[in-house]
């Protein structure tokens, strides 16, 4: 390893450590390299231009940002809790099981942990602290918890990003998210349940099945976006990117004109603050690019794969190693950070191992999104705090179980590869 490449992994940690913005801290790391090693500026324009321009599949970012948004700003999350609060809520628990499911439901239109947590999972805690049967620090954990879905079950933005620097699929990748984000949810309602009973949570008042029927047809038109996305990506109509575009422009249509819940003041708060969002995430694929130029050209990936397999490692151990590394880098880094800087690392030895992209691809989302409710850092305990004012203590100390629910799940994708690759080989793929 060089000096110029030391002083820039140095720069990059001591910025990070202090506070300072990661996509600010990668960009000044990538560019302090380039100006030490002599390389001119330009090459920062060119890396990031050629980048962008050979990455169309990025588009689909905003636009699932832009769907996520406009969700949350119409009745259409209201409608969808109703239709879950008549399906679970009967059951002991039955809140926090409403909680899980309307993020499973949630989790096919938005793409975003953050979108769900902050959205339809405020609005789920208020119902929870309202019943009186749950505690505040309970209600904001399981809805941290379940958040997580978000990006696992498709669209999922983290899998736009791995597809990025990995050159996979992307409709394998949403296909290979869809059982391991309902097993997410299975664990979750059993931790759920298992804490219902062993603290005694009161039952809530069932919805008559009578009026399953009217919530349902009240949800369908939201229930449908899920549809006809994997409709549209697996059908051959729409490519991804393309999905994306559908999905904000069926949102606009469900919010403005079928529900009438959307004002033009509305949609224009929603699209500053979806460009917003825009923004922060590309500040960090810029920062990226330029990154990985700099491993790429200190020759890293290639040198890890030939150490490692060098040590003729164990496909299963090299997968778990990688996981206990990335929930210990989950504690201090947000997710995509994470996908675009540190994974693409491993992805020459995992080649060389054998192991199959579209499998370590759901299995690092899947870390990476324990790591938004894995203490100091998670962010989602952070947005939750903030949009509710439930003290970050009171959060952290309910999360723990769910948080080892969650483990359980990402040990189980770990070992036993079908539960990602089922589905995908059902469609065709030869992984």
């Amino acid at each position: 390893m060089s000096v110029e490449f030391f002083v820039c992994i140095a720069t990059l940690f001591f910025l990070a450590g202090i506070g300072a913005p990661i996509a600010y801290a990668i960009l000044i790391a990538s560019l302090g390299y380039l100006a030490i090693a002599g390389q001119g500026i330009g090459i920062a324009g060119k890396v990031l231009m050629d980048g962008l321009y050979q990455s169309f599949i990025l588009l689909a970012v905003p636009l699932f940002i832009v769907a996520a948004n406009i969700m949350n700003a119409g009745t259409i999350s209201d409608r969808l809790l109703g239709f879950c609060v008549a399906l679970v809520g009967r059951f002991r628990g039955g809140l926090g099981h409403v909680n899980v499911v309307a993020s499973l439901i949630f989790s096919g239109m938005s793409g975003s942990a953050v979108a769900d947590a902050a959205g339809i999972g405020k609005i789920i805690i208020e119902m929870m602290t309202k019943s009186g049967h749950y505690t505040r620090g309970y209600s904001a954990a399981i809805t941290a918890a379940s958040a997580t879905i978000g990006p696992i079950i498709p669209p999922s933005i983290p899998m736009v990003l791995y597809a990025l620097v990995s050159n996979t699929s992307i409709g394998y990748l949403f296909l290979g998210g869809i059982v391991p984000g309902l097993l997410m949810g299975l664990v979750l309602m059993g931790m759920n349940t298992f804490l219902s009973h062993r603290r005694g949570f009161a039952l809530e008042d069932p919805v008559p099945l009578s009026a399953l029927p009217g919530r349902t047809v009240n949800a369908f038109p939201a229930l449908l976006m899920p549809a006809i996305l994997l409709y549209g990506i697996y059908g051959g109509v729409t490519t991804p990117t393309e999905a994306a575009a559908v999905a904000a422009f069926y949102a606009l249509l469900l919010a403005s004109l079928f529900y009438r819940a959307l004002s033009f003041r509305a949609l224009y708060s929603i699209l500053v603050e979806s460009a917003r969002s825009s923004a922060a995430v590309g500040l960090v694929i810029g920062g990226a690019l330029i990154l990985n130029y700099v491993v790429a050209s200190e020759n890293i990936p290639s040198l890890l794969a030939a150490r490692l397999v060098g040590l003729e490692i164990d496909p299963l151990l090299f997968l778990l190693g990688i996981n206990i590394l990335l929930l210990l880098l989950g504690c201090v880094l947000d997710a995509t950070t994470i996908i675009l800087v540190i994974i693409p690392l491993f992805l020459p030895t995992c080649r060389e191992l054998g192991i199959d992209l579209v499998h370590f691809g759901v299995v690092a989302v899947v870390n990476c999104m324990i790591g938004l409710i894995t203490p100091p850092y998670g962010i989602l305990l952070f947005v939750l705090n903030a949009v509710t004012r439930i003290p970050l203590s009171e959060i952290i100390r309910e999360i723990w179980p769910f948080l080892a629910a969650l483990l359980v799940a990402l040990l189980g994708l770990v070992v036993w590869s079908d539960l990602v690759l089922w589905l995908p080989r059902l469609f065709g793929y030869a992984g």
